[in-house]
Protein backbone atom coordinates (compact mmCIF):
# COMPACT_ATOMS: atom_id res chain seq x y z
CA UNK A 1 0.00 0.00 0.00
CA UNK A 2 1.30 3.49 -0.85
CA UNK A 3 2.51 5.34 2.21
CA UNK A 4 0.56 8.36 1.00
CA UNK A 5 -2.65 6.40 1.55
CA UNK A 6 -1.46 4.35 4.48
CA UNK A 7 -3.56 4.85 7.58
CA UNK A 8 -2.67 2.29 10.23
CA UNK A 9 -1.00 -1.03 10.92
CA UNK A 10 -1.83 -3.57 13.64
CA UNK A 11 1.45 -4.52 15.34
CA UNK A 12 -0.11 -7.16 17.56
CA UNK A 13 -0.10 -7.29 21.36
CA UNK A 14 -2.74 -4.57 21.45
CA UNK A 15 -0.60 -1.97 19.64
CA UNK A 16 -1.48 0.09 16.58
CA UNK A 17 0.93 2.03 14.37
CA UNK A 18 -0.52 5.06 12.61
CA UNK A 19 0.40 8.52 11.39
CA UNK A 20 -0.30 11.44 13.67
CA UNK A 21 -3.29 13.77 13.57
CA UNK A 22 -3.71 17.39 14.59
CA UNK A 23 -5.53 16.33 17.75
CA UNK A 24 -2.42 14.40 18.88
CA UNK A 25 -0.38 17.58 19.30
CA UNK A 26 -0.69 18.11 23.05
CA UNK A 27 -0.25 14.43 23.89
CA UNK A 28 2.83 14.27 21.66
CA UNK A 29 4.22 17.43 23.24
CA UNK A 30 3.83 15.92 26.70
CA UNK A 31 5.24 12.59 25.50
CA UNK A 32 8.37 14.18 24.00
CA UNK A 33 8.84 16.39 27.05
CA UNK A 34 8.80 13.31 29.28
CA UNK A 35 10.69 10.77 27.14
CA UNK A 36 13.45 13.02 25.83
CA UNK A 37 14.62 14.22 29.23
CA UNK A 38 18.20 14.74 27.98
CA UNK A 39 19.30 15.10 31.61
CA UNK A 40 22.86 14.16 30.62
CA UNK A 41 23.14 16.69 27.79
CA UNK A 42 25.26 19.65 28.86
CA UNK A 43 24.28 21.67 25.82
CA UNK A 44 20.65 22.37 26.70
CA UNK A 45 19.30 24.12 29.76
CA UNK A 46 15.94 22.88 31.05
CA UNK A 47 15.27 20.91 27.86
CA UNK A 48 11.91 19.35 28.63
CA UNK A 49 9.62 22.36 27.98
CA UNK A 50 11.81 23.28 25.01
CA UNK A 51 11.17 19.88 23.42
CA UNK A 52 7.45 20.21 24.01
CA UNK A 53 7.58 23.63 22.36
CA UNK A 54 9.43 22.16 19.37
CA UNK A 55 6.69 19.53 19.00
CA UNK A 56 3.98 22.20 19.00
CA UNK A 57 5.85 24.29 16.45
CA UNK A 58 6.15 21.27 14.16
CA UNK A 59 2.49 20.30 14.39
CA UNK A 60 0.86 23.71 14.81
CA UNK A 61 0.61 24.58 11.12
CA UNK A 62 3.27 27.27 10.95
CA UNK A 63 6.24 25.12 9.96
CA UNK A 64 7.08 25.41 6.25
CA UNK A 65 8.09 21.75 5.80
CA UNK A 66 6.07 19.83 8.36
CA UNK A 67 2.44 18.85 8.71
CA UNK A 68 0.36 17.48 11.56
CA UNK A 69 0.53 13.99 9.96
CA UNK A 70 4.34 13.83 9.82
CA UNK A 71 4.76 11.97 13.10
CA UNK A 72 4.32 8.23 13.35
CA UNK A 73 2.83 7.02 16.62
CA UNK A 74 2.31 3.65 18.24
CA UNK A 75 -0.75 3.62 20.48
CA UNK A 76 -2.37 1.17 22.85
CA UNK A 77 -5.55 0.10 21.10
CA UNK A 78 -7.47 -0.20 24.35
CA UNK A 79 -6.63 3.24 25.74
CA UNK A 80 -5.38 5.17 22.68
CA UNK A 81 -2.31 6.22 24.70
CA UNK A 82 0.85 7.01 22.70
CA UNK A 83 3.72 4.73 23.72
CA UNK A 84 6.20 5.38 20.91
CA UNK A 85 6.69 8.10 18.31
CA UNK A 86 9.00 9.51 15.65
CA UNK A 87 8.73 12.12 12.91
CA UNK A 88 10.15 13.09 9.51
CA UNK A 89 11.22 16.67 8.69
CA UNK A 90 11.73 17.04 4.94
CA UNK A 91 14.32 19.49 3.62
CA UNK A 92 16.78 20.19 0.82
CA UNK A 93 20.55 19.95 1.11
CA UNK A 94 23.15 20.28 -1.60
CA UNK A 95 26.35 18.45 -2.47
CA UNK A 96 28.72 21.20 -3.62
CA UNK A 97 25.90 22.94 -5.42
CA UNK A 98 23.84 19.90 -6.51
CA UNK A 99 20.54 19.89 -4.54
CA UNK A 100 19.03 16.69 -3.15
CA UNK A 101 16.11 15.87 -0.89
CA UNK A 102 16.69 14.82 2.71
CA UNK A 103 14.30 13.30 5.22
CA UNK A 104 15.28 14.00 8.81
CA UNK A 105 13.83 11.55 11.36
CA UNK A 106 13.68 13.14 14.79
CA UNK A 107 12.05 13.01 18.21
CA UNK A 108 12.37 9.22 18.22
CA UNK A 109 11.31 7.72 21.55
CA UNK A 110 9.47 4.92 23.32
CA UNK A 111 8.04 4.49 26.79
CA UNK A 112 10.48 2.35 28.85
CA UNK A 113 7.94 -0.46 29.35
CA UNK A 114 7.55 -0.85 25.56
CA UNK A 115 11.19 -0.81 24.50
CA UNK A 116 12.93 -3.71 22.72
CA UNK A 117 9.75 -4.67 20.89
CA UNK A 118 10.74 -3.38 17.44
CA UNK A 119 8.45 -0.35 17.60
CA UNK A 120 11.11 2.06 16.31
CA UNK A 121 12.06 -0.35 13.53
CA UNK A 122 8.42 -0.53 12.41
CA UNK A 123 8.17 3.26 12.40
CA UNK A 124 11.44 3.70 10.52
CA UNK A 125 10.16 1.41 7.78
CA UNK A 126 7.24 3.80 7.35
CA UNK A 127 9.41 6.93 7.58
CA UNK A 128 11.87 5.57 5.02
CA UNK A 129 9.02 4.76 2.66
CA UNK A 130 7.51 8.20 3.19
CA UNK A 131 10.88 9.82 2.54
CA UNK A 132 11.29 7.86 -0.70
CA UNK A 133 7.80 8.87 -1.82
CA UNK A 134 8.89 12.49 -1.44
CA UNK A 135 11.87 11.91 -3.73
CA UNK A 136 14.42 12.20 -0.92
CA UNK A 137 17.76 10.53 -1.54
CA UNK A 138 19.09 10.64 2.01
CA UNK A 139 17.83 10.27 5.55
CA UNK A 140 19.86 11.96 8.30
CA UNK A 141 19.40 11.97 12.05
CA UNK A 142 21.20 13.07 15.20
CA UNK A 143 21.16 10.52 17.99
CA UNK A 144 22.81 8.40 20.64
CA UNK A 145 25.93 6.33 19.83
CA UNK A 146 25.48 3.20 17.71
CA UNK A 147 21.68 2.97 17.83
CA UNK A 148 20.75 3.99 14.27
CA UNK A 149 23.40 1.81 12.65
CA UNK A 150 20.94 -1.07 13.01
CA UNK A 151 18.63 0.69 10.53
CA UNK A 152 21.27 1.16 7.81
CA UNK A 153 22.77 4.47 8.96
CA UNK A 154 26.46 5.40 9.12
CA UNK A 155 28.02 8.26 11.10
CA UNK A 156 29.56 10.46 8.43
CA UNK A 157 28.90 14.18 8.91
CA UNK A 158 30.23 16.34 11.72
CA UNK A 159 27.73 17.30 14.39
CA UNK A 160 28.83 20.09 16.68
CA UNK A 161 32.42 21.02 17.36
CA UNK A 162 33.06 24.11 19.49
CA UNK A 163 35.63 26.59 20.75
CA UNK A 164 35.02 28.08 24.22
CA UNK A 165 36.57 30.96 26.11
CA UNK A 166 35.90 32.69 29.41
CA UNK A 167 35.35 36.38 30.13
CA UNK A 168 38.93 37.19 31.14
CA UNK A 169 40.23 35.65 27.90
CA UNK A 170 38.01 37.60 25.50
CA UNK A 171 39.13 40.71 23.63
CA UNK A 172 38.67 43.85 25.68
CA UNK A 173 38.07 46.16 22.72
CA UNK A 174 35.69 45.85 19.79
CA UNK A 175 35.80 49.00 17.72
CA UNK A 176 34.34 49.85 14.35
CA UNK A 177 31.42 47.41 14.37
CA UNK A 178 27.97 47.04 15.95
CA UNK A 179 25.28 44.38 16.33
CA UNK A 180 21.52 44.64 15.74
CA UNK A 181 18.63 42.16 15.41
CA UNK A 182 17.99 40.80 11.92
CA UNK A 183 14.90 42.05 10.08
CA UNK A 184 12.82 40.56 7.29
CA UNK A 185 14.54 42.78 4.71
CA UNK A 186 17.90 41.31 5.74
CA UNK A 187 16.97 37.74 4.87
CA UNK A 188 17.92 37.71 1.14
CA UNK A 189 21.48 38.86 1.72
CA UNK A 190 21.76 36.72 4.86
CA UNK A 191 20.85 33.72 2.70
CA UNK A 192 23.55 34.66 0.19
CA UNK A 193 26.11 35.11 2.96
CA UNK A 194 25.23 31.79 4.57
CA UNK A 195 25.36 30.00 1.21
CA UNK A 196 28.84 31.37 0.60
CA UNK A 197 30.02 29.98 3.96
CA UNK A 198 28.43 26.63 3.16
CA UNK A 199 30.93 26.12 0.36
CA UNK A 200 33.60 25.33 2.93
CA UNK A 201 32.04 21.89 3.34
CA UNK A 202 30.72 19.24 0.98
CA UNK A 203 27.13 19.34 2.27
CA UNK A 204 24.99 22.39 3.00
CA UNK A 205 21.30 22.86 3.89
CA UNK A 206 19.41 25.03 1.39
CA UNK A 207 16.65 27.25 2.76
CA UNK A 208 13.72 28.68 0.83
CA UNK A 209 12.48 32.22 1.61
CA UNK A 210 9.71 30.67 3.73
CA UNK A 211 12.25 28.62 5.67
CA UNK A 212 14.43 31.68 6.30
CA UNK A 213 11.38 33.58 7.54
CA UNK A 214 10.60 30.70 9.91
CA UNK A 215 14.17 30.88 11.26
CA UNK A 216 13.73 34.60 11.89
CA UNK A 217 10.41 34.67 13.72
CA UNK A 218 8.46 31.43 13.16
CA UNK A 219 9.53 29.35 16.13
CA UNK A 220 8.18 30.08 19.59
CA UNK A 221 10.37 31.45 22.36
CA UNK A 222 10.89 28.11 24.11
CA UNK A 223 11.62 25.96 21.03
CA UNK A 224 14.87 24.07 21.73
CA UNK A 225 16.05 24.67 18.15
CA UNK A 226 15.21 28.37 17.95
CA UNK A 227 18.10 30.63 17.01
CA UNK A 228 18.30 34.41 17.41
CA UNK A 229 19.48 35.98 14.15
CA UNK A 230 21.71 39.02 14.52
CA UNK A 231 23.31 41.32 11.95
CA UNK A 232 26.86 42.60 12.26
CA UNK A 233 27.27 46.08 10.83
CA UNK A 234 30.13 48.43 10.14
CA UNK A 235 30.14 51.67 12.14
CA UNK A 236 28.52 53.26 9.08
CA UNK A 237 25.53 50.96 9.48
CA UNK A 238 26.39 48.84 6.45
CA UNK A 239 25.77 45.11 7.07
CA UNK A 240 28.94 43.04 6.86
CA UNK A 241 27.77 39.66 8.19
CA UNK A 242 25.38 37.83 10.47
CA UNK A 243 25.36 35.28 13.26
CA UNK A 244 22.84 33.19 15.17
CA UNK A 245 22.98 32.45 18.87
CA UNK A 246 20.92 30.27 21.18
CA UNK A 247 18.30 32.04 23.31
CA UNK A 248 19.55 30.40 26.50
CA UNK A 249 22.83 30.04 28.37
CA UNK A 250 24.13 26.48 28.34
CA UNK A 251 24.65 24.55 31.62
CA UNK A 252 28.36 25.29 31.20
CA UNK A 253 27.38 28.96 31.72
CA UNK A 254 28.30 30.13 28.23
CA UNK A 255 26.24 31.64 25.43
CA UNK A 256 26.84 29.89 22.11
CA UNK A 257 26.73 31.19 18.56
CA UNK A 258 25.93 28.36 16.17
CA UNK A 259 26.25 30.21 12.84
CA UNK A 260 28.65 33.03 11.96
CA UNK A 261 29.38 34.30 8.45
CA UNK A 262 30.89 37.45 6.99
CA UNK A 263 30.53 38.90 3.53
CA UNK A 264 33.41 38.55 1.12
CA UNK A 265 36.17 41.05 1.72
CA UNK A 266 35.37 41.64 5.42
CA UNK A 267 38.23 41.06 7.86
CA UNK A 268 37.61 38.32 10.41
CA UNK A 269 40.35 39.84 12.59
CA UNK A 270 38.57 43.19 12.73
CA UNK A 271 34.98 41.97 13.04
CA UNK A 272 35.18 39.00 15.41
CA UNK A 273 35.91 40.92 18.67
CA UNK A 274 32.56 42.70 18.35
CA UNK A 275 30.72 39.38 18.02
CA UNK A 276 32.47 37.91 21.07
CA UNK A 277 31.87 40.96 23.25
CA UNK A 278 28.20 41.02 22.25
CA UNK A 279 27.78 37.32 23.10
CA UNK A 280 29.26 37.88 26.55
CA UNK A 281 27.05 40.89 27.23
CA UNK A 282 23.91 39.11 25.96
CA UNK A 283 24.83 35.97 27.88
CA UNK A 284 25.01 37.95 31.10
CA UNK A 285 21.58 39.45 30.42
CA UNK A 286 20.05 36.01 29.83
CA UNK A 287 21.82 34.34 32.76
CA UNK A 288 20.78 37.15 35.13
CA UNK A 289 17.17 36.09 34.66
CA UNK A 290 18.10 32.87 36.48
CA UNK A 291 20.32 34.60 39.00
CA UNK A 292 23.47 33.14 37.43
CA UNK A 293 26.53 34.60 35.76
CA UNK A 294 27.56 33.99 32.16
CA UNK A 295 31.17 32.86 32.44
CA UNK A 296 32.08 33.04 28.77
CA UNK A 297 31.11 32.41 25.18
CA UNK A 298 31.26 29.58 22.69
CA UNK A 299 31.48 29.41 18.92
CA UNK A 300 29.76 26.16 17.98
CA UNK A 301 30.69 26.30 14.31
CA UNK A 302 31.80 22.75 13.56
CA UNK A 303 35.24 21.23 13.19
CA UNK A 304 36.78 24.00 11.09
CA UNK A 305 35.88 27.66 10.65
CA UNK A 306 37.77 30.89 9.81
CA UNK A 307 36.74 32.37 13.18
CA UNK A 308 38.62 29.60 14.99
CA UNK A 309 41.91 30.70 13.43
CA UNK A 310 41.37 34.27 14.59
CA UNK A 311 40.04 33.39 18.06
CA UNK A 312 42.56 30.72 19.02
CA UNK A 313 43.91 32.72 21.99
CA UNK A 314 40.46 33.97 23.02
CA UNK A 315 38.69 30.60 22.83
CA UNK A 316 41.28 28.02 23.89
CA UNK A 317 38.93 25.23 25.00
CA UNK A 318 38.26 22.80 22.15
CA UNK A 319 35.36 20.36 21.96
CA UNK A 320 35.57 17.92 19.07
CA UNK A 321 32.50 17.12 16.94
CA UNK A 322 30.13 14.22 17.35
CA UNK A 323 28.48 12.98 14.12
CA UNK A 324 25.26 12.81 12.14
CA UNK A 325 23.90 9.43 11.13
CA UNK A 326 23.19 9.28 7.38
CA UNK A 327 21.39 6.64 5.33
CA UNK A 328 21.76 6.36 1.55
CA UNK A 329 19.91 3.42 0.00
CA UNK A 330 20.76 4.06 -3.69
CA UNK A 331 24.48 4.82 -3.85
CA UNK A 332 24.79 4.43 -7.62
CA UNK A 333 21.82 6.73 -8.26
CA UNK A 334 23.18 9.34 -5.88
CA UNK A 335 26.59 9.31 -7.61
CA UNK A 336 24.85 9.85 -10.94
CA UNK A 337 22.93 12.75 -9.38
CA UNK A 338 26.05 14.49 -8.07
CA UNK A 339 28.11 13.75 -11.20
CA UNK A 340 28.41 17.50 -12.06
CA UNK A 341 30.18 18.14 -8.74
CA UNK A 342 32.47 15.14 -9.20
CA UNK A 343 33.33 16.22 -12.74
CA UNK A 344 34.38 19.66 -11.49
CA UNK A 345 36.73 17.99 -9.02
CA UNK A 346 38.21 15.84 -11.77
CA UNK A 347 38.70 18.87 -14.02
CA UNK A 348 40.70 20.55 -11.28
CA UNK A 349 42.90 17.51 -10.64
CA UNK A 350 45.64 15.52 -12.33
CA UNK A 351 42.86 13.25 -13.62
CA UNK A 352 41.31 15.94 -15.82
CA UNK A 353 39.91 14.38 -19.00
CA UNK A 354 40.18 10.81 -17.69
CA UNK A 355 38.49 8.01 -19.67
CA UNK A 356 37.97 4.38 -18.76
CA UNK A 357 36.22 2.02 -16.36
CA UNK A 358 36.63 1.95 -12.60
CA UNK A 359 35.29 -0.53 -10.05
CA UNK A 360 34.69 -0.01 -6.33
CA UNK A 361 33.91 -3.10 -4.27
CA UNK A 362 32.08 -3.63 -0.99
CA UNK A 363 33.00 -7.35 -0.81
CA UNK A 364 29.56 -8.62 -1.81
CA UNK A 365 28.45 -5.83 -4.13
CA UNK A 366 30.20 -3.18 -6.15
CA UNK A 367 29.93 -0.07 -8.30
CA UNK A 368 30.96 0.02 -11.95
CA UNK A 369 31.81 3.58 -13.04
CA UNK A 370 32.59 4.67 -16.60
CA UNK A 371 34.34 7.94 -17.45
CA UNK A 372 34.65 9.56 -20.86
CA UNK A 373 36.83 12.66 -21.26
CA UNK A 374 36.40 13.54 -17.59
CA UNK A 375 32.64 12.95 -17.49
CA UNK A 376 30.89 10.25 -15.47
CA UNK A 377 28.78 8.59 -18.17
CA UNK A 378 27.63 5.52 -16.26
CA UNK A 379 27.46 4.27 -12.68
CA UNK A 380 25.78 0.97 -11.91
CA UNK A 381 25.61 -1.38 -8.94
CA UNK A 382 26.46 -5.04 -9.51
CA UNK A 383 27.03 -8.30 -7.65
CA UNK A 384 30.68 -9.16 -7.07
CA UNK A 385 31.91 -12.59 -8.11
CA UNK A 386 35.50 -12.03 -6.95
CA UNK A 387 36.18 -9.49 -4.22
CA UNK A 388 39.68 -8.90 -5.60
CA UNK A 389 38.47 -7.83 -9.07
CA UNK A 390 38.11 -4.15 -8.21
CA UNK A 391 40.25 -1.02 -8.07
CA UNK A 392 39.30 -0.26 -4.45
CA UNK A 393 37.44 -2.02 -1.65
CA UNK A 394 35.57 -0.71 1.39
CA UNK A 395 34.05 -2.70 4.27
CA UNK A 396 30.51 -2.06 5.44
CA UNK A 397 29.32 1.50 4.85
CA UNK A 398 32.78 3.06 5.19
CA UNK A 399 32.77 4.32 1.58
CA UNK A 400 30.06 6.80 2.57
CA UNK A 401 32.53 8.54 4.88
CA UNK A 402 34.73 9.18 1.84
CA UNK A 403 31.79 10.25 -0.34
CA UNK A 404 30.65 12.93 2.11
CA UNK A 405 34.11 14.32 2.81
CA UNK A 406 34.05 13.11 6.43
CA UNK A 407 37.27 11.09 6.18
CA UNK A 408 40.07 10.99 3.63
CA UNK A 409 41.02 7.83 1.79
CA UNK A 410 44.23 7.57 3.81
CA UNK A 411 42.29 7.91 7.07
CA UNK A 412 39.96 5.09 6.05
CA UNK A 413 42.86 2.85 5.02
CA UNK A 414 44.46 3.46 8.41
CA UNK A 415 41.22 2.75 10.26
CA UNK A 416 40.14 -0.36 8.31
CA UNK A 417 42.64 -3.08 7.45
CA UNK A 418 40.23 -4.39 4.80
CA UNK A 419 40.02 -1.02 3.02
CA UNK A 420 42.50 -1.10 0.16
CA UNK A 421 43.13 0.28 -3.34
CA UNK A 422 45.43 -0.32 -6.24
CA UNK A 423 47.57 2.58 -7.44
CA UNK A 424 45.04 3.72 -10.01
CA UNK A 425 42.18 3.50 -7.51
CA UNK A 426 44.03 5.53 -4.91
CA UNK A 427 44.80 8.35 -7.33
CA UNK A 428 41.27 8.59 -8.76
CA UNK A 429 39.47 8.34 -5.42
CA UNK A 430 41.73 10.98 -3.89
CA UNK A 431 40.84 13.34 -6.75
CA UNK A 432 37.11 12.57 -6.58
CA UNK A 433 36.64 12.65 -2.80
CA UNK A 434 38.90 15.02 -0.86
CA UNK A 435 38.37 15.38 2.86
CA UNK A 436 36.16 18.44 3.32
CA UNK A 437 34.19 18.43 6.60
CA UNK A 438 30.71 19.95 6.64
CA UNK A 439 28.80 21.78 9.37
CA UNK A 440 25.15 21.36 8.45
CA UNK A 441 22.54 23.72 9.90
CA UNK A 442 19.40 21.63 9.30
CA UNK A 443 15.73 22.49 9.11
CA UNK A 444 14.33 21.64 12.56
Amino acid sequence: MSVLHWLEQDLGNGLLLRRSRAEDMEELAAFNQRIHSMDDDEDVRDPQPRLAAWTRDLMGGGHPRFGAEDFTVVVEQASGRIVSAACLISQTWDYEGVPFGVGRPELVGTEPAYRRRGLIRAQFEVLHQLSRSRGEWVQAITGIPYYYRQFGYEMLLNLGGERRGFAAQLPTQAQGYAVRPAQVDDLPWIADCERLGGRRGVVHCVRSPAEWRYELDGACELNVNRKVLMVLTHASGQPVGFFAHEPYVRPSNVLAATILELMEGVSWYDALPCVLRYLLQKGNEIAAQDGKPCLGVELALGEEHPAYQVAERWLPVVKKPYAWYVRLSDLAGFLRLIAPALEVRLAQSLYAGVSGEFKVGFYRTGLHLTFEAGRLTACEAYELERWQAVDAAFPGLSFLQLLFGYRSLDELRNAFADCWTNERGRALLTALFPRKPSNVWPIS
